[in-house]
């Protein structure tokens, strides 16, 4: 290798030739992380909403080319033999635009709706269903009537084709915001996906090291990193927060007949309690010392000797 070979090779920072596992290495690194973008939920929404656009835009074109398609045989139907230029024939040509934009209103909804997976009603399904059926009945009149088998094959296409393209929209706009909703299910952690890894680390019986931990996937770097085996010392749990009760239960079992209960006193027996919390145990040893029964000391039963005398009497 010349010099000028070693000049113009892949340098790393410290200005030395990579080898071909450095290359491969970075080649793994790149492939890894375009695979965890590709999986984010956002990117595969912008891929939806790339695929729903064209979706849309075929549609629609073949929607408004089938009802252009329709239009001249709707003027025929409507016009019914007036002479050409006439107010008749003028007026004709009015009839399939109004079915075709009530018809357009509809469908356009729907595209919104169906984005949002939201019912359009029945109304909205009643008023496309006449839309299309009055549209293939003016399509198709003159053909059914003088039975011409060839016409009406030839005019019934658009209509029909217009009809299923409108049905079959919702449907695949449902199905796309479907697909959109199930990829922002999945949790996103930038990292391997951990449905792969979960089989493996169940695999590992109880009694090994590796119990604790998932196993280690290959490290990319020239220098592996150690495994941590020791395992970190849990920290202490912490102690609950004593309540009112609890104070009160201390104070009456340090408290005896003759100490004057105060919360002072209350703050010695208790030096975590706050002031305002020894003020109201003070309050309710003093309500139960005052409230609690007097037990009097029973004499004892005092026995005198008898004498002879009294037996006698």
């Amino acid at each position: 290798m010349t010099t000028t070979d070693i000049a113009n090779a892949p340098q790393d920072a410290r200005h030395q030739p990579l080898t071909e596992a450095d290359k491969l290495r970075q080649d793994a690194e790149s492939a890894a992380q375009v695979r965890r973008l590709a999986n984010h939920p956002d990117v595969i929404a912008l891929r939806v909403e790339k695929v729903r656009t064209q979706i849309d835009v075929l549609l629609w074109v073949g929607i408004f080319l089938g009802l252009a398609f329709t239009m001249v045989n709707v003027q025929a139907f409507a016009a019914s033999g007036s002479a050409p230029w006439s107010l008749g024939w003028l007026s004709a040509w009015l009839l399939d635009p109004m079915v075709s934009l009530v018809l357009v209103a509809v469908l356009r909804a729907e595209q919104i709706t169906a984005r949002y997976q939201v019912q359009t009603g029945k109304w909205a399904h009643r008023t496309k269903w006449f839309a299309f059926l009055a549209t293939y009945v003016m399509n198709t009149w003159k053909s059914w009537t003088h039975l011409d088998v060839a016409g009406v094959a030839l005019h019934s296409v658009p209509p029909v084709l217009v009809f299923l393209a409108a049905e079959t929209a919702p449907v695949l706009r449902d199905k796309l915001t479907e697909a959109v909703m199930k990829a922002a299910g999945h949790t996103f952690t930038g990292e391997t996906d951990t449905r792969e890894t979960a089989p493996a680390a169940e695999a590992t019986p109880a009694g090994t090291p590796d119990a604790e931990e998932p196993v280690p996937t290959p490290a990319l770097s020239p220098t592996p990193k150690p495994r941590r085996t020791a395992r970190k010392a849990k920290a202490p749990a912490k102690q609950g927060r004593k309540l009112r009760a609890d104070y009160l239960a201390e104070a009456r079992a340090a408290w005896a007949p003759g100490i004057e209960i105060t919360p002072a006193w209350v703050r010695e027996v208790c030096p975590e309690v706050s002031r305002g919390t020894s003020k109201n145990v003070a309050d309710d040893l003093i309500a139960e010392t005052r409230t609690a029964p007097t037990v009097l000391p029973v004499p004892a039963p005092t026995t005198t000797a008898r004498t002879d005398s009294e037996e006698a009497a």
